[in-house]
């Protein structure tokens, strides 16, 4: 079992727990480090308490004092935790370094790292990206915000397995030497401003993700995001663009029929099994990193032509009496449900809600022509109404839970509609996570039938 041989510190603060920060503490221990743990909301007698105190690490709950910083040299933390807590602007009077859990996976790994990130889309290039190298007789495995932590993914790599990393912004906003040997930046737009209070915060911990880079590594990035555009001139690293909209003979690139990887055609656009234009830019960066990778274009081929979607992502889930079914929980903002809702042409019942981040849903209104219903819960779901009412739809309707949104869904729909949950927004005033309010409507579908 691989430990943290050249971790730098001996005494490690560990604030919350959830997976990650308890393999965090865990790893630490098995490498000899002396851990205490601070978790407000776990309790005395949790398991991953239990375990964590049988280890050897001092455990402590209900509260965040300030003295759980006492002799303490760096602070891993949850990556949801945002920086105004207590501990942690202490911890950057006291000068003690903060970062998280991505940071000591990364020294675990002997082989190279591919790290992606992005406002939309890391799910899908990540999955993507896997599949191709695998496909292709190369091993690899996914990690991080795609929900197998890093840490204990890290552990049990071969010398010669490569991982790939989905990387969000809170996890890269706690990094100070993690540097992927291939980094992807699919695009940037205003997203989590409740944890990174502006914009400018947000862009500097998207291009965490190639800050440790250096020039034999590489940078894929999207040469049609002005913001992207913008961002990566820092870079020290190969920059390998792609777009769909002008050739590049360093990228990836497409025209009106075929995916190009810089002078190679790679597959018909016809032979693509996955729904939505917005994925064309996904298959791209994929194809990019698979490539650069050593991936073959059979092997890339073959996982185009086969894979559809992923679970959450546009995941097509049943056909109901000519009704289909679409679950796009992971579509937490809303670009991600302008994208979800521009990959259909048919009527779309469209559901929608959750949690309330202080902004307006007027920019979904171009992209509601083909709505000819909502379902609507959640924090957010008068904002939607307004919105809803303002584009003219026709159903306006709100649920109290996933099963009634579900039923007054089909209650309205008609053959040959579209049925889409993409929420706009995140889950946590219902759910636990976006997996969990996904599982849901698959299981309210699955009910109905």
């Amino acid at each position: 079992m691989k430990t943290l041989d050249n971790f730098p510190y001996s005494h490690v603060l560990v604030l919350g727990l959830a997976k990650s920060g308890t393999a965090a503490a865990r790893l630490l221990l098995q490498s000899g480090k002396s851990v205490r743990v601070n978790d407000k909301k776990a309790s005395d007698d949790g398991n991953a308490v239990y375990e964590l105190k049988s280890m050897g690490a001092e455990v402590i709950t209900g509260s965040h004092p300030l003295s759980v910083l006492d002799g303490i040299e760096i602070v891993i933390k949850n990556p949801g935790i945002p920086y105004d807590n207590p501990v942690l602007v202490e911890a950057v009077n006291r000068d003690i370094p903060i970062i998280t859990e991505i940071e000591i996976a990364g020294n675990l790994v002997e082989s190279s790292i591919i790290g992606i990130t992005g406002s939309n889309g890391k799910t899908t290039t990540t999955t993507l990206t896997k599949e191709m190298l695998n496909k292709s007789n190369q091993s690899a495995k996914i990690a991080g915000n795609i929900g197998y932590v890093a840490t204990e993914v890290a552990k049990t790599l071969e010398k010669d397995e490569k991982m790939v990393l989905e990387l969000s912004s809170f996890q890269l906003m706690g990094v100070k030497t993690f540097k992927p040997k291939i980094a992807v930046l699919l695009n940037i737009f205003e997203a989590h401003l409740d944890y990174h209070k502006t914009f400018e915060n947000y862009k500097r911990a998207k291009c965490n993700v190639f800050a440790n880079q250096s020039d034999d590594d590489y940078l894929i990035y999207n040469a049609d995001d002005p913001v992207v555009i913008e961002a990566v001139v820092q870079a020290k690293s190969v920059k390998v663009p792609f777009s769909l909209k002008k050739q590049h003979d360093d990228g990836a690139w497409v025209d009106a029929t075929s995916i190009y990887f810089k002078h190679e055609k790679i597959i018909d656009r016809s032979n693509i099994a996955l729904v939505g234009a917005h994925n064309l830019e996904n298959i791209l960066a994929a194809i990019c990193a698979a490539k650069l990778s050593g991936a073959s274009n059979v092997g890339i081929q073959e996982v185009l032509t086969n894979f559809s979607s992923v679970k959450h992502r546009l995941q097509f889930v049943e056909n109901i009496d000519g009704r289909l079914f679409y679950n796009d929980s992971k579509a937490t903002n809303i670009l991600a449900s302008q994208k979800a809702l521009s990959s259909f042409k048919q009527p779309t019942i469209l559901l929608a809600g959750g949690l309330d981040r202080g902004n307006e849903f007027d920019d979904l209104l171009p992209y509601l022509n083909n709505v000819k219903g909502v379902i609507l819960f959640g924090e957010t779901k008068e904002k939607l109404k307004r919105t809803a009412t303002d584009a003219g739809i026709e159903f306006i309707l709100t649920a109290d839970d996933m099963d009634q949104a579900v039923k007054r869904a089909y209650s309205i729909s008609e053959r040959d509609d579209v049925i889409l949950l993409s929420p706009a927004c995140a889950s946590w005033d219902q759910y636990r996570t976006f997996e969990e309010r996904g599982d849901m409507f698959i299981q309210a579908v699955h009910t109905l039938m």
